[in-house]
């Protein structure tokens, strides 16, 4: 054991920041697969939980293709739950010095295995549209943990100081939560729409045309405020205008998407591609919102226009 603990890291190495970034490519992967699996109509591919079907762990060939792809998203829940294992024991040694990372990783392990649960009783209810919906909001939550572990990791641990304005910093928040709004609506839109992953299944018996058009106004408020922080940070040369920059044209996508899905049917592939953009645009965001603050001891020198405004 003592041998075991010694090979563990005592530093942010290769290891972790390889197995951290497999994490975040996977529970984004798990996303995509999870769309596919409902926009194909194979969300009962796989009746049965944690078997396929009633004797068989893997789909029979009566299933056709639907058990395919929906065994194929089970598949990637075993190499996620590795790797969220592997991230912690990574991190282990220096729980200590690196609180903020191990809390992370321990969040993520524990919502992976959540998450597996509530997958069962997705299939149990026979995709329940409410149950479906939080099935995937848990998986964006995990996403968005995962991306601030990678944001993290990448600097040195302690004390963190305000590095915007106040004022920018506040507006950053408000932003965080239009966009949180957006994900929700977005849910419950999904949640009443066409795509429900198998034909027999029981929507919620909301207008789906009306939540389409209430999602979409914080859609737009959420574009607006994105230019606003995007021009204030540039004109001040603040800390998070890269990941400002990335995020709003993940968000100008997404609204595209969004726009020709409406108009065109929700094609599944423009659906799932919209899926997976939300998530993306939520683990941006956390970037930007942990980029408000940076380690008490950097170098000021860089950001020494927003801490004299924040100053005053």
């Amino acid at each position: 054991m003592n041998r075991f603990i010694a090979w563990l890291p005592d530093r942010i190495d290769l290891r972790v920041r390889v197995t951290a970034w497999i994490s975040f490519v996977l529970n984004v992967l798990i996303i995509a697969t999870g769309g596919a699996v409902r926009l194909t109509g194979s969300g009962l591919g796989c009746s049965d939980w944690p078997v396929c079907v009633p004797g068989s762990l893997t789909p029979t060939p009566e299933l056709g293709i639907h058990g395919v792809i929906e065994f194929g998203n089970r598949t990637i829940s075993g190499p996620l739950l590795i790797t969220a294992i592997l991230v912690l024991v990574f991190v282990w040694r220096i729980r200590g010095e690196r609180r903020d990372l191990f809390r992370l990783a321990v969040l993520v392990l524990a919502l992976v295995v959540v998450q597996a649960l509530v997958g069962a009783f997705v299939v149990w209810q026979e995709l329940a549209a409410l149950l479906v919906g939080f099935h995937y909001t848990v998986s964006v939550v995990i996403v968005c943990l995962t991306a601030a572990f990678l944001a993290r990791m990448g600097e040195p641990a302690g004390r963190r100081e305000l590095a915007v304005p106040r004022p920018f910093a506040i507006l950053t928040h408000a932003t965080s939560l239009v966009l949180a709004v957006t994900v929700v609506v977005g849910v419950m839109t999904t949640a009443s729409g066409p795509h429900s992953g198998d034909e027999d299944v029981v929507r919620t018996g909301v207008d789906a045309s009306l939540l389409a058009h209430v999602h979409a106004w914080p859609g737009y408020v959420l574009g607006a405020l994105l230019a606003t922080l995007l021009t204030w940070a540039a004109v001040r040369h603040l800390r998070p205008l890269r990941w400002l920059l990335v995020l709003l044209a993940v968000v100008l996508v997404q609204i595209g998407v969004g726009l020709y899905q409406a108009r065109n049917g929700l094609p599944p592939l423009a659906v799932g591609v919209h899926m997976v953009l939300a998530s993306l645009s939520a683990a941006t965001m956390t970037v930007v919102v942990l980029s408000l603050k940076r380690p008490a001891a950097a170098d000021a020198t860089s950001d020494a226009p927003a801490m004299a405004a924040s100053a005053r």
